[in-house]
């Protein structure tokens, strides 16, 4: 069994740059809500020092806007061009499962190693050629170990965009020239424990003694160790399905007003199940939270957060905003000035194997709402997002020259690019 990931390299950046020629060997960096902070840079920007997480105003400072170029987050767009890459690996792979926006696993249960390599090359260039981004591909015999090669295919020119490791001469090699913090599954606690005890790559963690790894770490970094030494370990659902899905969102001025801070809540939530759908999944909590701004020592502090458990899993955006709703209702306190609020739905499966309410659940009820999910999703879809939302929704939603969009009134995004591939109004006009 081999199992191939591919990653879109940089991702957000490439999404600009598809419509932006332009910008192809210049430093360019996306920032995150309100223009805060890098989250997204360009090989060139990389190099020049620009780190992940600097704030925006610093980079500014440190670097002049003819040196480095900024994008405000422009979530639409890198929605539409990664989904236009999965659509694509879908139909070329024999199974496939999406693990993020700009990432997703292949499994080439019948292909040899060579012919594993010549279809990696195909698939990256034939992506990079349809939609314009550009892609990397990593294959080896368990999905860690693809994780590794991806990270090579990235950074050596001369692997043609896809990296096979397909022996132990290559895996020794891959596993030497691993940082421990770059392994997929240790995260910066572990990797900050491990270099204590001067565990440095990952060939260091993968010689320890499998009883050494039991006695100190818990079944998921065992796991890793096993799979670093070649055993396939991580089951393939565990790629289908994420376990939870959040949208959270900073505002730019603090909201105080309850029937503000719940219609914000409403399209977060409404955000959410639209994800859920997205993966022919269902969700059994709706978990919400709101807080101050922590940093403002002159306004008082208040924060909290409550999950609000449905009595059916389920994925109806009537459903998740209704639980949502329910779940602020409880932990909004009057005389505060809010800062940042979110959704997190947990609980998630497939829904197609929940486990429905003996008392509440209604066969009629939930293929009513079905339907009327399918419906929003494909109006939403076809006529551009926000065009059909629910009533407590409503608050925030504008129109104008052809746009809605429900959080028009809480972020700040000076730099944002058009969406020509989800908006008329953004269309590229040739002269």
């Amino acid at each position: 069994m081999l199992y191939a990931i591919c990653d879109c390299d940089n991702c957000f950046v490439s999404c600009e740059r598809v419509f932006r020629p332009d910008l192809e060997g210049k430093a360019v960096v996306v920032l995150s809500n309100n223009d805060g902070c890098v989250v997204a840079r360009s090989s060139e920007a990389k190099k020049l020092g620009v780190k992940m997480g600097m704030p925006y105003y610093q980079m500014r400072q440190m670097y002049g806007e003819s040196q480095v170029i900024a994008f405000s987050s422009n979530y639409e767009l890198y929605a539409d061009m990664t989904a236009r890459v999965m659509s694509l690996l879908r139909k070329a792979a024999p199974s496939f499962f999406r693990y993020s926006i700009d990432e997703a696993f292949c499994v080439l249960p019948d292909m040899a190693m060579d012919e594993a390599k010549r279809w990696g090359e195909a698939q990256a260039a034939w992506i990079r050629k349809a939609t314009g981004m550009p892609l990397s591909i990593g294959i080896a015999r368990n999905k860690t170990l693809a994780k590794l090669a991806v990270s090579f295919a990235k950074k050596y020119p001369g692997y043609n965009k896809c990296c096979v490791i397909d022996g132990e001469e290559k895996r020794e090699k891959a596993l030497r020239l691993t940082d421990i913090g770059d392994v997929w599954g240790i995260g910066r606690r572990i990797e900050r424990k491990m270099l204590d005890q001067r565990i440095s790559s990952a060939w260091d963690f993968s010689v320890m003694p499998s009883e050494w790894v039991e006695t100190r770490y818990n079944v998921a970094v065992l796991r890793t160790w096993r799979e670093l030494n070649g055993m396939d370990c991580i089951p393939d659902e565990e790629m289908a399905t994420r376990k939870s899905i959040t949208v959270s969102r900073s505002f730019e001025h603090p909201v105080s007003d309850y029937k503000l801070l719940s219609t914000h809540v409403a399209n977060f939530a409404a955000r959410c199940a639209e994800k859920l759908r997205r993966q022919e999944s269902v969700a059994a909590i709706v978990g919400v939270y709101i807080v101050t701004n922590r940093f403002r020592k002159d306004v008082a502090q208040y924060g909290n957060t409550l999950d609000y458990r449905l009595s059916t899993p389920s994925s109806s955006s009537l459903d998740i905003v209704a639980g949502a709703q329910q779940a602020l209702k409880l932990i909004y306190r009057s005389g505060y000035s809010y800062k940042k609020a979110g959704v997190i739905l947990m609980g998630v499966s497939k829904n197609d194997i929940y486990q429905p309410d003996l008392f509440e659940f209604s066969p009629e009820r939930n293929e009513k709402r079905r339907k009327l999910d399918c419906i929003l999703d494909e109006i939403n879809h076809s006529q551009g997002r926000d065009t059909v939302i629910l009533g407590s929704q409503q608050y925030t939603h504008e129109r104008g020259k052809g746009k809605a969009s429900a959080f028009k009134d809480i972020i700040r995004h000076e730099y944002r690019s058009g969406s020509p591939t989800t908006n008329w109004d953004d269309l590229i006009e040739l002269h």
